[in-house]
């Protein structure tokens, strides 16, 4: 079949595209951003369409001509009105399916209780499932609820909430039951939906073999990953909100993706019936019980073989122009701090160092700035310093980087970040390697800030002091690491 799947640079949509390829379906993707999927193994074998699902006349392009649509997109740091967006977003989707004469649309929902108050980000995911079951488009809506596997939110959550406390003063819905699902199967579904028959034109539940109450996740964790069981008491006074401060600071996910998260765990969430059985068989080897998948989770996250990541999600509400060149600069404040050093280390290895940092590496400069930095973006709602980077040797465009972005790279001389933390205006970091005349190699290192209003210009005056000692430190040590490294490979 010929295929269209959106939100194919998230986490679901960056697994399912490879394994529709391998089932011989034809694949096209809608992005907003194209050059997130030059390096990506598969991209030479889709079709690449540019625009926004909000873009009625991008939509209408990337929906002529496809059979089936698969829709994956979910705003989960939603603010303000961002259920009206979604919902528009799925009217419009349903309107160009239904207008060139699509035969099968697939949605992957939330599970969520019958009937009752749901939060906002369940409710908005059971409205976009209404939305495309009445678009006249045969539709199937599949409804998961923690997904487990590695590099999913949920399951770093999981992860991150029973390494870092042995004893766990937790809200009450650790109490709540929960009914997990592998991500492995998650996409085993999702493949086979587009071959259900069209006269089946409503939601499933899907879920895996086992019920828990969300402290015995935890614990299920512990067990797989060799650590003691974690007494936990649940507390009634903590709010989601409460919930939400308390998960963004001990956890890496941040305060806008743990939020929703928390919000949707008031609540039960398990499968209330085993229709999807009539219409899409569970795996030959059957569903992955709970402690199984997250085996599969940390082996492969130990041998860095992770294929996508909510590291790399679209930071909502952070800035995403590219910066302009120079010349465009003209008119604009914008405050510049440069920094060149020659090395006696080769470009090759100046550069490793270069891609490698941030993450376990880190900055190479005053650690206690760098983690004060991060601390405060995290307090104040931002990623922070410990979202890390998804590979600690190779990077490629839209990866995250702690709290930058990688906006372009030419391996093996250049890099640019761009900034995703807190700040009054817009950031990036540029950090090149080039071949010196004389031998060797010659590092660049630029910081450029583009100050929004008063307050953006105070930020950049405030922190004046510190960068003679974090950005002059961080030059030498980058050019000292490259130096040291090729004198160790030399013995």
């Amino acid at each position: 079949m010929r295929v269209l799947v959106t939100g194919a640079t998230g986490y679901i949509g960056g697994r399912l595209v490879p394994r529709l390829l391998a089932a011989g379906h034809e694949v096209r993707v809608l992005v907003r951003r194209p050059e997130r999927l030059r390096e990506v193994p598969w991209a030479a074998s889709v079709d690449v369409v540019t625009g926004d699902l909000a873009d009625a006349a991008a939509v209408d392009a990337a929906t002529a001509g496809m059979d089936a649509v698969y829709y994956l997109v979910h705003s989960m740091g939603g603010r303000g009105d961002f259920e009206q967006t979604e919902l528009a977003i799925a009217r419009t989707v349903a309107d160009a399916a239904f207008r060139h004469g699509v035969r099968r649309i697939v949605y992957l929902g939330g599970l969520h209780p019958e009937g009752g108050r749901l939060s906002r980000h369940l409710r908005s995911r059971a409205q976009v499932g209404e939305v495309l079951l009445r678009s006249g488009v045969p539709t199937i809506v599949l409804q998961a609820g923690v997904v487990i596997g590695s590099g999913s939110t949920s399951f770093e959550m999981i992860r991150h909430l029973t390494e870092v406390l042995p004893y766990m003063p937790a809200p009450r819905w650790v109490r709540s039951f929960i009914q997990p699902i592998a991500v492995r199967d998650v996409l085993h579904y999702l493949v086979a939906a587009v071959d259900v028959p069209s006269e089946v034109n409503r939601a499933f539940d899907i879920g895996g073999p086992d019920v828990h109450r969300y402290g015995q996740l935890m614990n299920g964790y512990a067990v797989e990953a060799g650590l003691p069981q974690r007494p936990i008491a649940a507390l009634p006074v903590l709010t989601p909100w409460l919930a939400g401060q308390w998960v963004n600071l001990v956890t890496p996910i941040p305060r806008r993706l743990a939020v929703p998260i928390i919000e949707s765990l008031q609540f039960d969430c398990v499968v209330h019936d085993h229709d999807i059985d009539d219409v899409i068989p569970p795996p030959a080897e059957g569903l992955l019980p709970y402690r199984t998948a997250v085996r599969l989770a940390l082996e492969r996250e130990r041998a860095g073989e992770v294929e996508t990541s909510w590291r790399n999600a679209e930071v909502a509400g952070a800035p995403s122009d590219p910066l302009p060149s120079d010349p465009d600069w003209a008119g604009h404040t914008v405050f510049v701090d440069e920094r060149r050093r020659d090395s006696s280390a080769s470009r090759a290895s100046l550069w490793r160092v270069i891609e490698g940092v941030g993450g376990e590496n880190g900055w190479y400069s005053f650690p206690l700035a760098w983690a004060l930095r991060g601390w405060i973006d995290k307090l104040t709602g931002g990623v922070g310093l410990r979202r890390g980077r998804l590979d600690p040797e190779t990077l490629r465009v839209g990866d995250a980087v702690d709290f930058w972005r990688v906006e372009a790279i030419d391996r093996g001389s250049f890099l640019r970040l761009r900034a995703e933390m807190r700040v009054p205006g817009r950031a990036w970091l540029e950090l090149s390697a080039a071949e010196a005349p004389g031998g060797g190699s010659a590092y660049r290192q630029r910081a450029v800030f583009f100050p929004k209003g008063l307050a953006g210009r105070l930020y950049w005056f405030g922190i004046l002091p510190f960068h003679g000692v974090i950005f002059a430190g961080m030059a030498n040590r980058i050019t000292a690491e490259a130096e040291a490294s090729e004198r160790s490979e030399k013995r």
